[in-house]
C-alpha cells in the first residue's frame, strides 16, 4: 500500500472513531464501476472468458471491529461473452435459464482480516437456484475519498473457484472445463 493510499485509509478510519456509533459504514455498489466476471477453460486449448454487466448491492464495513456484511445481486440476462450466439445459449433454458433463476446472489455475514487488512469473505453464492458457501479470497482493497464525487467510497477485487457442476450447470464437461473462476471487482459509495 503507498503512502497517500495509507494516509487516506487512516484518515478515514480516524474519521470513522471519532464519531460515536458509526463505526460501521454502508456503502451501495456502483455498479458502472463493477463488474463480475468467469473463466474457464475451453477444450484444454484456451481460458474463454466473459462477464455479466448488470451489478447491485449493498456492503457494510466496520473497519475497526474488524466486520462487514455483503448483499450482492448479480443480473443473469446481463451475460456477455463477446459472441451473441453464446450468449442467448447462457441465457436459454438449457443454461443458466434466466427466465426462471433471473438472479446470480451472494451474501455475506463473515469477512475475514488479516490484522488490519480484508483478506476474505465468506458467504452463500446462489446460481441456477442452487445454494452454496464459498470463500472469495480479496487480493485488492482500499477505502479514501472519492477523487471526482467528494464521498467516502471503498473498492475490491476478490476471486474464488468454483465448480459449475455443484450448481447444476454440468453441460458439456470435460470440453469445457468443470472449474470456472470467478472475480468479482467493486467499486461502492458511502450511502448518506
Amino acid at each position: 500500500m503507498n503512502k497517500n493510499c495509507r494516509f487516506f485509509l487512516f484518515s478515514w478510519m480516524a474519521l470513522v472513531t471519532s464519531a460515536p456509533g458509526a463505526a460501521t459504514d454502508t456503502y451501495l455498489i456502483d455498479s458502472m464501476h463493477s463488474m463480475p466476471s468467469f473463466a474457464y477453460k475451453h477444450l484444454d486449448f484456451s481460458t474463454f472468458r466473459g462477464r455479466f454487466d448488470k451489478i447491485s448491492g449493498v456492503i457494510t464495513l466496520d473497519s475497526v471491529g474488524h466486520t462487514g456484511t455483503a448483499d450482492v445481486t448479480i443480473e443473469v440476462r446481463s451475460v456477455s461473452t463477446g459472441v451473441p450466439m453464446l450468449d442467448e445459449f447462457l441465457r436459454s433454458p438449457k443454461f443458466f435459464d434466466a427466465a426462471k433463476f433471473p438472479s446470480i446472489t451472494f451474501k455475506s455475514g463473515t469477512f475475514m482480516f488479516n490484522g488490519d487488512k480484508l483478506a476474505s469473505v465468506i458467504g452463500d453464492l446462489t446460481v441456477h437456484g442452487v445454494t452454496k458457501s464459498v470463500a472469495l479470497d480479496v487480493v485488492f482493497v482500499a477505502c479514501h475519498q472519492h477523487q471526482l464525487l467528494k464521498v467516502p467510497a471503498c473498492g475490491a477485487d476478490a476471486r474464488t473457484t468454483i465448480r459449475r457442476s455443484d450448481f447444476g450447470l454440468a453441460m458439456f464437461i470435460p470440453n469445457d472445463s468443470d472449474e470456472v473462476t470467478l472475480e468479482i471487482g467493486v467499486e461502492a459509495l458511502k450511502k448518506e
